[in-house]
């Protein structure tokens, strides 16, 4: 099995929820490390998966509501430092794969599956193969005791309970 790094400078860990059940609020994680080890790329059934992020590193080009986000209504990032998810099993369907792994939020876990699409390969300018993937998958937060919310005059919530995660990554060989 070789091991492979996340090129971070071309890959993205971000999410995306409804706000005011009108438009939605986008963001990401600016510090996570992964481990992928894998016989080969090209077929990622053969793969071995686990991210994890650093929740204080989110960022949603918001201030006031990153940091409303790290406290103790949502993920509490003095006692949560981290979101892990580590892959239990990996499924092939052509250039499409399901991983489904072990995902965990403020001392929750819950088996999540991504669709995981391989845009394919090819070598950098400096002769390195890299290979590209997109993922998604969408979560109910209060599962992960993710719960806080506000009711609008109008009617509805201020936060939607589905999150979609979305995933980019760019892979090279370890060093």
């Amino acid at each position: 099995m070789a091991k492979w790094t996340v090129d971070q400078s071309h890959s993205s860990v971000g999410f995306e929820v409804k706000h005011m059940m009108v438009s939605k609020v986008k963001g990401q994680f600016e510090r996570y490390t992964a481990e992928v080890e894998a016989a080969d790329l090209t077929d990622l059934s053969t793969a071995s998966i686990a991210f994890k992020l650093d929740v204080a590193s989110i960022n949603t080009r918001n201030e006031d509501r990153d940091n409303h986000l790290k406290s103790a209504d949502f993920f509490d990032v003095e006692t949560n430092a981290a979101i892990d998810f580590t892959s239990t099993n990996i499924t092939k369907d052509g250039d499409e794969y399901q991983v489904t792994g072990d995902l965990t939020i403020k001392n929750v876990t819950k088996p999540v599956t991504f669709d995981v699409e391989f845009n394919g390969k090819g070598k950098n300018p400096w002769g390195v193969e890299v290979y590209g993937f997109e993922a998604e998958a969408k979560i109910n937060r209060e599962e992960f005791d993710l719960t806080w919310n506000a009711a609008l005059e109008t009617g509805g919530v201020l936060v939607g309970k589905d999150i979609k995660i979305k995933v980019e990554l760019e892979l090279n060989p370890a060093a």
